[in-house]
């Protein structure tokens, strides 16, 4: 099973770079996972309501074209309407996937969210929190996850749960 992180976004702060990095050298024994930044929509000083449409939907594009790009991988939006999972759930999610021979693509949306043609293309909705999380952060939280989550199928002593 691969793993592709489709993020809009790229020049990170450096405590991102480092968080990221190091939960992602951890997990290639388990699961190979494979970043895609993907360039934000150019954004006008003082954006309207049409302009933010906007650029969800060429961003949505972006992230379109880049799955399509994939055979048998399913689709994961983050979004802060979607099911929120505990990592042992989380865990078992991702082994269903395995069982059934497929890939992963996990979207990390632009700063505006994602185009309804991403939301109405994704295999599942996942929210991380309720709380909305600005996203360097999220790259950094993800990739913890499903390092903790690959932890416990793999029998690895990382979580610590009940």
């Amino acid at each position: 099973m691969k793993a592709r992180l489709l993020t809009v976004g790229n020049k990170m702060p450096n405590w991102v770079e480092s968080g990221f990095n190091d939960y992602f050298k951890r997990i290639q024994p388990m699961l190979s996972t494979e970043l895609v930044e993907l360039t934000p929509a150019k954004r006008a000083k003082n954006p309207s309501s049409a302009n933010l449409a906007q650029y969800r939907e060429q961003e949505g594009s972006a992230i379109l074209s880049a799955h399509a790009s994939a055979s048998r991988e399913q689709l994961w939006v983050l979004d802060v309407k979607g099911k929120m999972l505990s990592t042992e759930a989380l865990a078992d999610k991702l082994a269903d996937a395995m069982l059934q021979g497929d890939d992963i693509a996990l979207v990390i949306g632009g700063a505006d969210g994602v185009s309804p043609e991403v939301l109405a293309n994704a295999d599942f909705k996942w929210s991380l929190s309720a709380l909305t999380l600005p996203h360097p952060l999220v790259r950094v939280v993800l990739m913890e996850q499903l390092y903790r989550a690959m932890s416990i199928n793999h029998n690895h002593p990382y979580h610590r749960g009940n």
